[in-house]
């Protein structure tokens, strides 16, 4: 590493490469109020190598580039099992690391500047209310739905009985879901005026609304990957 990226500020760091964010995190260094620290200082309060550090932050960010070139495979040439294992270790994964991380963040954020900003509280709540619907969701899916989708590409053509009757009734309950999560993206879009931080906005707020952009971008590529390939050819499978 060299002494560059050893004096460059947290702050900086996280300004210049966002998937930053979560790593300093995860490891409790404050990029926001002690942002003016050095990378090296930070590093040293925690006993932590920085070389290390941003071993972490590069493999963040590859995974940051995993996601996009996931978004150029076309899978409609794939099967149905290997796009259920794609939206389980690719999306599933992703919200389920990143749904619990984001409530801790826009806590810290609604809390320093909700007063200044009362339009956070709302996105507070709308946040929250995604998140109860995704988690459950997922769950659906992985429990139910999937390996449902999965039976069916096994069996050849043979006719299964599932409990749930067609394979389409609890698509018909995803869809509606994913109409629900949606227009709560919508909601934080406005909310957030399309992501646009304040003039004042600390290094905190902002990687808030980077996140929340990020996962709109995913979600819409999640939703779109069942609504538009996954559900009408399992449908048609069936």
């Amino acid at each position: 590493m060299t002494t560059s990226a050893k004096e460059i500020s947290v702050g900086q760091l996280v300004a210049q490469r966002p998937a930053a964010a979560s790593v300093l995190e995860r490891v409790g260094i404050d990029y926001c109020c002690g942002g003016g620290k050095t990378l090296s200082e930070a590093c040293q309060a925690k006993g932590i190598d920085p070389a290390d550090l941003l071993d972490q932050v590069a493999a963040a960010e590859q995974k940051v580039d995993q996601l996009q070139t996931d978004q150029r495979t076309n899978w409609l040439d794939r099967s149905l099992t290997e796009l259920c294992d794609h939206i389980e270790q690719t999306h599933h994964a992703y919200l389920k690391e990143e749904l619990p991380r984001l409530s801790e963040l826009i806590a810290k954020v609604v809390t320093a500047h909700g007063d200044r900003h009362p339009s956070l509280r709302d996105v507070q709540q709308v946040f929250a209310a995604l998140r109860a619907e995704l988690e459950p969701h997922m769950m659906k899916e992985e429990r139910i739905l999937f390996p449902a989708v999965r039976q069916l590409e096994q069996a050849s053509g043979q006719r299964i009985a599932f409990p749930f009757g067609s394979v389409a009734n609890p698509i018909l309950m995803m869809e509606h879901e994913h109409d629900v999560a949606g227009d709560a993206l919508k909601q934080l879009r406005a909310l957030t005026s399309d992501y646009t931080p304040p003039s004042n906005a600390c290094n905190t707020y902002r990687v808030m609304l980077d996140s929340l952009q990020r996962l709109e971008a995913d979600l819409h590529q999640h939703i779109h990957e069942e609504n538009n390939i996954l559900f009408p050819r399992a449908m048609q499978l069936e």
